[in-house]
């Protein structure tokens, strides 16, 4: 393993010189850098992390609290998790990935232990029990979603609230006026989690504005489930005609039970997912859908992270508007019998 000294010793500098170099404490002449760091390149010198961390009082390490609920769909969780960790590596930062359920307790033991430089938190509540904390430590943080009160914040998501609103005007548009939503696995509302309260609210207030009857359903997901509640709803609201899906795990067995009971998609029910596109084009019907933007959201919350890190960055509401991409699972409503 190549050393400091040797380094030194090929770019003809004081080993201090390229301490210096490499941690900007001084200012070093061009010509001396470029040496330096010419010396660097060519002999593959990789400093101790540790020991820069001690000169620079920096771990250089994002923490990342992803906590992984057997309720929520974790591919997009890890997507949005690596685009956070090829981000943060671009930025000369390593990541550390906490994905227990341990809410406060983890804040507490990333500033309080000096695991890391500043935390990215996701699976963001309305009253989220660790919102305190983070107003209260020095330590950056960025949320990957958005509560209730956004003051001294910073966080970054979907506008979820657009999303639902997105959805029913489409479908208003094609002649629906009867819907039905199929919503996360009831323990998501329970924890009154960001992302579904507000599709919620942006379903309902845009049905309300539009003169739409529109039915809500939480469903865990699957085929017994999603059996159960399509009969509910059929029951309960017989003329409806187009549903709005906000989980993953419940729409090849929506589009399932719905050919089962002989309901063509698009021509007797039309269908709009909020879903990553993979999972839109992969149905067995390809679903029109808002998808969700997960690299775009890691990448925006480690800009706002390292901006805060380099004493650039104050708190802000970052939000992306939602795109509507129309496929094969919506059109016209079925002319009344």
């Amino acid at each position: 393993m190549v050393t400091l000294a040797e380094v030194a010793q090929h770019a003809g500098v004081s080993a201090s010189t390229v301490s210096y170099v490499l941690s900007g404490k001084r200012s070093i002449s061009a010509t001396t850098r470029q040496r330096v760091e010419r010396s660097i390149q060519l002999l593959g010198y990789h400093p101790n992390a540790g020991a820069r961390a001690l000169a620079s009082n920096r771990s250089n390490i994002i923490a990342l609290m992803i906590p992984l609920r057997t309720d929520m769909y974790v591919p997009v969780m890890m997507e949005i998790a690596i685009a956070v960790t090829t981000a943060a590596r671009a930025h000369g930062y390593d990541v550390l990935l906490l994905t227990g359920e341990e809410g406060p307790d983890a804040v507490r033991r990333v500033t309080g232990s000096g695991l890391a430089d500043a935390m990215i938190v996701m699976d963001v509540e309305l009253d989220d029990e660790r919102l305190p904390l983070l107003r209260a430590t020095d330590q950056p943080s960025v949320l990957i979603g958005l509560p209730a009160d956004t003051l001294g914040l910073t966080c970054v998501d979907l506008d979820f609230r657009a999303t639902g609103a997105l959805c029913v005007e489409h479908l208003a548009m094609l002649g629906h006026r009867d819907l039905a939503v199929i919503g996360e696995a009831p323990a998501v509302y329970e924890r009154h989690t960001g992302f579904a309260e507000r599709t919620l609210d942006g379903l309902r207030s845009r049905a309300r504005e539009l003169g739409i009857r529109l039915v809500h359903r939480a469903c865990e997901g699957g085929y017994d489930a999603m059996a159960l509640t399509l009969a509910r709803i059929f029951d309960e609201r017989p003329g409806t005609t187009g549903f709005v899906v906000q989980n993953e795990s419940a729409i090849e067995p929506l589009l399932a039970l719905l050919r089962q009971r002989g309901r063509a998609v698009p021509e007797d029910v039309s269908v709009v997912a909020v879903c990553p596109d993979q999972v839109a084009v992969q149905a067995s019907v390809r679903l029109t859908s808002v998808a969700i933007p997960a690299q775009e959201m890691g990448r925006h919350a480690v800009a706002r992270l390292v901006a805060k890190l380099d004493g650039r960055g104050g708190d802000e509401v970052v939000l992306i508007a939602p795109e509507l991409t129309v496929r094969a699972s919506t059109g016209p409503a079925p002319a009344a019998s």
